[in-house]
């Protein structure tokens, strides 16, 4: 039997790729900070380990063959550069060398995110092969995961390292929630204002299935963009009220519009005031940051489903905890 150890079993994909994981028969060794939170039932394959990255976490790796790391700072409201990178870079880098100490690891899954590859429109799709652009090489966010990023694949003759990207995941078990905000934004609305730009889509079960054909078929070195369906806002939004059976009336907001108010959010941030709306934010709105995902159809065997049923997962979900009133 396989163990494997996985940081952020709490969020959207840390709670379905341990599903996926101990229904394939894997013993799971799970990072959590609250145990209680853990939206699962107990299993005999399953240990959840109480504590955050900051902690040495070397002998908790014990015995195991693989670790999968999740845990990462999402949030867009926060001002500085090192607020990302303490936990998505220098964590990283932590966690790795415990995996190195540990000596059972053999191989490193790193979770990134698609925007730090380049993305492009439906004439030219955003592939692995592609370095990030602007807007996105000014995200912090995007910064921090490509910096960790870069120090794996310069360390992967220490251990297999293989990388994914995946893109805007959607699914059931967002408990905070995160990625799902945007179903909860145009949820029962009367008026609908959306962005010029889209974005790509996947199922959240199709993210954990790709990060575990990661680990059998993937290459040390590689990375791997987890995508499937490129829409606008505008085309998602319409998507959604096949499940809210409401039509609102949907008005664009213009780019100058956004840009204006990136400004604002800029000036409030250089006055110490923490909010998502910054420039960047606003810039990225309205871009098509569309992929492709052609590597991990050929190379890790996965077939995506409609991004339909990631979209009834996550409201059936929403409903059950009684987040969608």
């Amino acid at each position: 039997m396989k163990t494997v150890f996985v940081t952020g079993a709490n969020g959207l994909l840390g709670t379905n790729l341990v599903h996926e994981m101990l229904a394939l028969g894997w013993q799971v060794k799970a990072l959590v900070r609250n145990p209680d939170s853990f939206k699962g039932a107990e299993h005999s394959h399953l240990e959840l380990i109480k504590g955050d990255l900051q902690e040495d976490l070397c002998t908790h790796m014990d015995a195991c063959e693989v670790v999968i790391h999740i845990a990462a700072e999402t949030r867009q409201h926060l001002l500085r550069y090192s607020d990302y990178q303490k936990i998505n870079c220098n964590a990283t880098i932590s966690l790795f060398r415990s995996a190195l100490v540990s000596g059972s690891v053999k191989k490193f899954v790193f979770v990134s995110s698609a925007n730090t590859l380049g993305h492009s429109d439906l004439f030219e799709l955003g592939s692995e092969d592609k370095a990030v652009r602007y807007p996105f090489k000014d995200s912090y966010y995007a910064k921090s995961k490509l910096e960790a990023e870069n120090f794996l694949l310069q360390n992967k003759d220490s251990m297999d390292v293989i990388i994914v990207n995946p893109t805007f995941m959607l699914g059931a078990y967002d408990t905070k929630p995160s990625s799902g905000k945007i179903i909860l934004m145009a949820w029962k609305k009367q008026i609908l204002f959306y962005p010029p730009g889209g974005k790509n889509f996947v199922d959240v079960k199709d993210v954990a299935r790709g990060i575990i054909a990661g680990i059998e078929k993937g290459k040390n070195g590689e990375k791997y963009l987890l995508a499937n369906s490129n829409l606008s806002y505008k085309a998602f939004f319409e998507l959604l009220q096949q499940y809210s059976n409401q039509r609102p009336i949907m008005i664009p907001l213009s780019k100058w519009l956004l840009h204006l108010l990136g400004y604002g959010g800029n000036c409030a941030r250089f006055f110490g005031l923490e909010t998502s709306i910054s420039l960047t934010n606003m810039r990225i709105l309205c871009q098509n940051n569309f992929f492709i995902n052609k590597k991990s159809v050929q190379e890790l065997g996965i077939k995506y489903k409609p991004i339909d049923a990631a979209i009834h997962d996550a409201v059936t979900y929403f409903k059950s905890e009684n987040v969608l009133r």
